[in-house]
This record gives structure tokens, sequence and C-alpha cells, in this order.
């Protein structure tokens, strides 16, 4: 221990000799300078290093957004603001039915109607200094480009909101230095044209999150708000907000739904679980909440949020949703031809610019952003569907074999199918359809509105007698004498349905019981005028051919191709509407993204007919319904005292059953037939056209329950001025003669002023005369003078080149018909009855 010490001391002699000597300090000095001027000429080598490494990175940096134009605010407002967003589709009254098909669903929304806890929660998660910044942090650039070129496994990102903005609406994804030097460049000059509310708006407006219950890819806050738990963006609690603001950093991976709309397992889900957990924990490390809202919100049972699966309005309402969208498509691809001054000419010469149109139309509809408002009523539409999947007696399904393309034999099932629809006669607004009985996703067709058939005796009203009324070729009281005839030089000779003739009838009598013969006949006298132009194309018939124009068939419902049952009730419409014309339409308005209308409908009605003429059909109509072939309707009514006029019809080898009818606020038709045409008369407790009729009043039976101010109304068709009640002769239709009295053929009924009778009967004679014993036996004559037909008369008509005069004779009154004898003179023969059955 003393040597220590003693060695201890002679240490501490030497450094203070030293010290006095000056040795010490001449060394410290030269140390310091030599460790001094390294340290300088480190720093100076690091300066310059740094300047010319800054040089060539600046460089490098410039030579990779040379070619980046200098973009004004205008036009980055526009790139940051163009993104896709769904179109909506409403029912009437502003009630929503769903999206438009859409590859990605989106819904903007203002960051005022955001929740204040989601931002913080993307705050924390993406960008922390998102405040602070100027659009990039470039340590976080620096970390980023470290970890990229030592290829770390875990990144932790260098991109802002901003620059993430800029990735997704200006730039693309492509992974690059060059992408991510312009990157860089348009996040700081986007920065000084936007406000941080803006940005963080439009960054929630456009970020993906993956799958909504649907299964629908969905992008924007609002909408993974409402798609996966169901509640408004506004709404979000702490829990949701954070598993929202985890998503986007792995949508397909965090969200909680499949593509089939389905919850994932328990284990599927637990990855966005942790995500949310994450979030949390960087919300309570940067103080946004508190260690208890930071412990309640992690042990949350998240799971117990998400919404139940939702079915999308192409799977809740197909029918719907696709008319909307065919409509819908017309309207816009219209709209921006208009704008381009493009003509539909044009586009028939150019089937490349026509392709052009239709691209272009279809993204407008699917990221436009529309509100497209229909006209359909949903709960009376829900009505509809539900009686036509309940109803019980379409009849049965028919199977045949049919043959593919390739001519290759398959057997098919079909059902009887159906179509209907309910206009409001005043504008033309479509209420309600029926487009079938399912929905075929393949198949696609609506049957009240794509497809044609032939309308059969429907077409009776609308093309023969109305049309006559109008050009006071008949009136309802007018006889038409129905009997075995040829028309066109015989290559028309039409049947009554069933057989058989009814000799001398009024037009209201052969309208109510559909009588072709004299429906022929009224169209014949018309036919030179084409009738079929004038009239039945102005009340919005498009399908009609050019040999349609001139066929004397067309008088019953025979045609190329037909009609859809949109346009045969749209037609009816027009007499419920006082003859004018509205024609029907389901697109009511269509709203942008900004709420502006860009597309209204006006209802601009045509009149077809006088309100005289228009009235006299509705008056006939009532009868068949009354008394008529549409009387088995009545029986099937809840409500019997509506002023319902209406007609059935029924296609050739009874491939088509048909019965449409107005009230004074709405024309509601229906049809039944196979999708390919087969006859639908099979052995049945119903007829084909009782099931077709009952199916009708069922489904305005059900209608009625939901508004029975608009599909039953209390009040009836007003009679118009001009219409008025007078006497005529049943045998001529002119005014009546004391003959006509004396045997009790003088009957009153509606008239057109315009065209009352104003001479005298003179149909009737007396003198010598054969008068037929009965109407059972056309051969049991007997000879006496008395009053018999007018042979001047029966010339006129030309009645006097028929076989049998006993054919004149009604079926009815017969007792006092039987009274008028045939000229001695003229001969008669019987002839056996036409029973071919044509339509009803």
């Amino acid at each position: 221990m003393s040597i220590m010490k003693e060695k201890l001391q002679r240490f501490l002699h030497t450094v203070q000799n030293w010290w006095e000597k000056g040795i010490l300090q001449r060394t410290s000095r030269i140390t310091y300078d030599v460790v001094w001027n390294i340290i300088l000429f480190v720093i100076v080598i690091g300066v310059i290093g740094g300047i010319f490494a800054g040089g060539i990175g600046l460089g490098y940096f410039a030579s990779l957004v040379y070619e980046e134009p200098l973009r004004s605010e205008a036009s980055m407002e526009e790139d940051i603001y163009n993104y896709s967003e769904t179109s909506s589709i409403y029912f009437a009254d502003e009630i929503y039915l769903g999206d438009v098909r859409s590859d990605l669903y989106r819904e903007e929304v203002g960051l005022d109607n955001i929740s204040s806890v989601l931002t913080d929660a993307v705050v924390a998660t993406e960008d922390e200094y998102f405040s602070e910044h100027n659009g990039v942090v470039p340590k976080a650039i620096l970390r980023a480009t470290a970890q990229e070129f030592l290829n770390t496994s875990v990144q932790t990102g260098g991109s802002t909101l901003t620059q993430q903005l800029i990735k997704n609406q200006v730039l693309t994804d492509e992974v690059s230095f060059d992408r991510k030097a312009k990157e860089i460049l348009l996040a700081m000059r986007l920065e000084n044209y936007f406000t941080k509310d803006e940005i963080m708006e439009a960054y929630l407006n456009i970020i993906p999150y993956g799958r909504n219950s649907s299964g629908r890819n969905i992008a924007g806050i609002q909408t993974a708000s409402k798609g996966i738990f169901g509640v408004e963006a506004s709404e979000l609690t702490l829990p949701q907000a954070a598993y929202l603001a985890g998503l986007p950093q792995s949508p397909s991976g965090y969200t909680p739904f499949t593509s089939a709309g389905e919850l994932k397992s328990e284990e599927e889900l637990q990855p966005g679980i942790n995500r949310m957990k994450t979030v949390l924990d960087r919300m309570h490390d940067m103080e946004f909440i508190t260690d208890e809202e930071l412990e309640e919100a992690v042990n949350y049972d998240i799971a117990s949020d998400f919404t139940d699966p939702v079915p999308s309005s192409r799977d809740q309402y197909p029918y719907v949703t696709y008319e909307v969208e065919k409509r819908t498509t017309d309207i816009i691809q219209e709209m921006l031809m208009e704008e381009d001054g493009v003509t539909e000419e044009d586009l028939e010469e150019d089937d490349d610019l026509r392709a052009e149109y239709i691209e272009r139309t279809e993204k407008e509809l699917r990221d436009g952003g529309y509100q497209i408002h229909t006209t359909i009523n949903k709960d009376i539409y829900d009505a509809m569907q539900e009686t036509a999947q309940d109803y019980s007696d379409y009849g049965y399904a028919r199977t045949f074999t049919a043959t593919n393309s390739e001519g290759e034999e398959y057997e098919v099932t079909q059902e009887i199918q159906t179509g209907a629809i309910m206009v409001e006669n005043n504008s033309g607004k479509i209420i309600s359809f029926i487009g079938g009985r399912g929905f075929d996703e393949e198949h696609q067709v609506n049957f009240a509105t794509d497809t044609r058939r032939s309308i059969g005796s429907t077409i009776k009203p609308l093309l023969d007698y109305a049309p006559a009324l109008e050009e006071g070729i008949i009136q309802p009281g007018t006889p038409i004498a129905d009997y075995p005839r040829s028309f066109a030089d015989g290559s028309f000779s039409p049947g009554n349905y069933g057989g058989g003739n009814y000799g001398l009838v009024s037009a209201r009598t052969a309208l109510a019981n559909s009588y072709n013969i004299p429906a022929a006949a009224i169209y014949m006298e018309m036919i030179d005028d084409d009738p079929a132009e004038t009239y039945l194309e102005k009340m919005g018939v498009t399908s009609l051919t050019e040999s349609d124009h001139s066929i004397p068939s067309l008088s019953i419902g025979a045609m190329d191709y037909g009609i859809s049952v949109e346009e045969n009730v749209n037609a009816f419409s027009t007499f419920g509407n006082n003859g004018k014309f509205a024609d029907a339409y389901m697109i009511d308005k269509i709203t942008n993204a900004e709420g502006d209308v860009i597309y209204e409908h006006e209802t601009d009605p045509v009149e077809v007919f006088s309100p005289q003429a228009s009235y006299l059909t509705i008056d006939m109509m009532r009868d068949v319904i009354d008394n008529g072939t549409g009387g088995y309707v009545n029986s099937q009514l809840q409500n019997t005292n509506v002023d319902w006029a209406g007609k059935t019809g029924t296609s050739q080898d009874y491939h088509d059953a048909w019965f449409v009818a107005s009230n004074p606020n709405i024309t509601f038709g229906t049809w039944i037939g196979y999708e390919t045409p087969a006859s639908i008369n099979h052995p049945y407790h119903l007829s084909y056209s009782e099931r077709n009729m009952k199916l009708w009043a069922e489904v305005i039976n059900a209608s009625a329950q939901v508004d029975p101010a608009l599909v039953t109304p209390e009040t009836t068709f007003e009679r118009p001025d001009g219409v008025v009640e007078e006497s005529y002769c049943a045998v001529s239709g002119m005014q009546p003669s004391d003959l006509c009295e004396d045997i009790g053929l003088v009957k009153t009924d509606l008239f057109d002023s315009r065209y009352t009778p104003s001479e005298e009967d003179n149909s009737l004679t007396r003198g010598s005369r054969r008068v037929l014993e009965s109407d059972d036996d056309g051969n049991s004559f007997t000879r006496d003078n008395g009053i018999m037909f007018n042979p001047d008369w029966l010339n006129e008509e030309g009645y006097d080149d028929m076989d049998d005069f006993s054919m004149l004779y009604p079926r009815t009154e017969s007792d006092k018909w039987l009274r008028i004898g045939i000229p001695a003179n003229m001969s008669s023969n019987s002839d056996d009855d036409n029973d071919d059955d044509e339509d009803d």
C-alpha cells in the first residue's frame, strides 16, 4: 500500500514539473489544433458533398418531373373532384329504391356531415402531421426511401393524405421514382390551392373501404358507414370510426363481408379488429382519446355493430331496376348527343360512333352520381308483385322440345307468364307494373314493356269503333249486319269467336260481345285513309309494320309483331283522358350529384279523339263489363261501384288473353300467355279469359287497398257537351218511322250531336212478303201481306246479294224482328253457320 502511494506522489510531482516548464501547455495546443483542423476538414467535405449530393438529387428530381405540366388551380380542382359517384333510383314521393348497378359504389358526403372522431382516427393512422405539413413530410419520405433501399420487411410509409389524394385522383398506382416525384410536386402544389378541410373531405370521399353488407365494392366514408355499420358518417362511434380508419390499409383483407354479402368467420374478422386496436393506440398516443376511452373501445365487440346483409335493388326490385336503367340510358344518351350536335342519323351511318355513345352513356349512368326519380308507387308495386306471385289460376305449365343454334334438341318447360301495367290517364305516369312471374337474370325479359304480342280484340275500340265514331261513320246504336261475308275482294273472311252469326246488331252490342265481322266491316270503310297511322300510332303504338297498315285483319288484332302491354294500355288511357293521349313515362326527373335538375318529364297531351267520340267509346265499353265478354270481372271485384270501361281480347289460336279497362283516374291492363306462343285454352276450371280477368281483378283489389282514391275513385266519367240521347230505329239507325214503332224496334241511345239521325227510317215497307215462322228453322216461311224489309233499302245496304235473308234477324227480341218479312220476290236459301274461331 505504501509503495502505491509513493508512485502516485512521484507521478503528480512530474506533472507539476511539466506544467511549470510549459511542456504540457505546448502539447495540448498542438493536439487541439490537429483535432480541430480534422473536424473542420470533415465539415467542409461534408458540406461540399451534401451540396453536391443535393444538387444531384435536385437535378434528378427535376428530371423526373420535367414533363409534368404546371397545373392550374382549376385543373387540379377538376381532377381531385373527378371521382365516380353511384347513381341512385327512387320510387315516387322520394322513397329510396336502391343504386344503379355499378362496379364500385360511392356516395359523396360533406366534411360537416362526417364524425370528428373519424377524422381524428384517420389523422392518427395515416398522417399525424396533417395539420402542419405543406403536402409532404421530408423525414417520412427519407424513412420510406431508406426502407425501400434496405428492403425492410416492415415499412411505415411516407405518403401524406395529400399525396394519397394525388395518387388516387391525378396519377396512377404505378410504383416508380418518377411517379413518386410527381406526387410530391403535385401534393405541395395542391396544398397551395386547397384548405386542409377540403383535402380531408376529398380524401374521405375517394378512399376504398372493401365491401358492404350486399357484397358490393364500396368507396367513400359515407358509403362505408352505411354499408358496414348501417349508420350515417356523422353518427360513427369511436370503435366504428377506428375500424373504418384502419380499412384502407387493406380493404379486401380487413372488410368484414364477403363478395356474397355474408359476414366473415370470427377468425377472418380478427385482422380487421386487430387493425382497429392499432388505430385506437395511435389515437391515444396523439392524445385524441383518453385512457378510459381507449380501454372501453379496445374491449368493445365491434362485430355486434356490423349491419345485417341488405339485398341490392337488383335483387329486391329487379324489374324496376333494369327498366329504370334502360330508360335513363336513353335519356342520358339523347342529352349527350344533343350537347355534341349528333343526331340519330349520324349514329345510323357510323357504327363506331354509336358504340362510342353507348360506352359514354353507360359510364355516365354508372358513375355520374345521378338521382333518378321514378313514377312508380312503391306500395302499389309491392302489392302487385305479391298478388302476381300468389295468384294460383294462371293455368298449366307447358313442356315442349326446342332446338338450339347448333341444331341440338332439348326439353323446355314454360309457365304461363303475365305482364301488366297501370297508367295514370291525364299524365301518362306509370304507377306500377308486373314484369312477369319471376325475374330471370340471364333472360331479363319484362313482359310488361319488352315483349310484343298480338293484342286480339282489344284493338277494336282503338282502331275500329273510336275512329269510326270520330269520323261519323257509326254511332253506338248504328245497326251492323253480322253475317258470313268476305272483304278485300274475298281475301279476308273473318268469323266470330265460337262460330255463329248474330244478324242486325247495334255497334254497342257488337263491341260488348266482341263480334269480329262488324268490327271488320267498320274498319273496311276507313282502311283507305289508314286509321292505323291517323289514330293508333298517334296513341303511342310504335311497332306496326308497313304491311300492318294495309291488311284488313288488323281490325281484329292480327299483325306482324304485335304490341307491348305498355303501349296497348297507354293507348287505352286516351279514352280515360277525354280523348287526349298522354305518353306513358317512368322517369319523372333526374338530378346530378350537385342536386341540379338535368331532366324533367313534361306531359304534352295530344288530342286523338274529340271528347264526344271518346266518351261514346267509354260508354260502349261499359257494356263490355256490364253484360259483355268482360262480365266475369264484376264477380271478382271487391268494389263494384267503380266506373270501369274495358275490353277483352284473345289472339289467334288462343295464344294470348288480354283485359284492359279504364276508370276516370287510371287505366290498367293484364296479359297472360306462354313466352313461346302456344294455346292457353286448355281444360281448367276457369276459361283462359276468366283466368286473366280474375288476375286483373285481384291486382286491382290489392292496389285499391293501398290507394283507393287513385285506383277506385268514386267519380264517374263525365258526359261532355255535344253528347245527346236520341231515339232511332234498330233496323236502320235512322229516325223512327211509324212502321218501326209498330213492330216495337224503336231504341234510344247516345249520339254525337253532330251525327244524330236526320232522316226517317226507310228500311221497312208494306207489301207481299214471306214471313219466317220461327228463328229455329230458316226454311219455315209463310206468305202474306204486311211489314217487310224495303227492297230498295236492302239494295242500298248491299244485302240483296245475301243467300239467306234470315241471317239478318238477331238472336234477341225475336218476337219483334220476326214480324218483319222478306219481300216475296227476293229468294232466300239457308246456309250453314260459319264456325271459324277468331278473336273474342
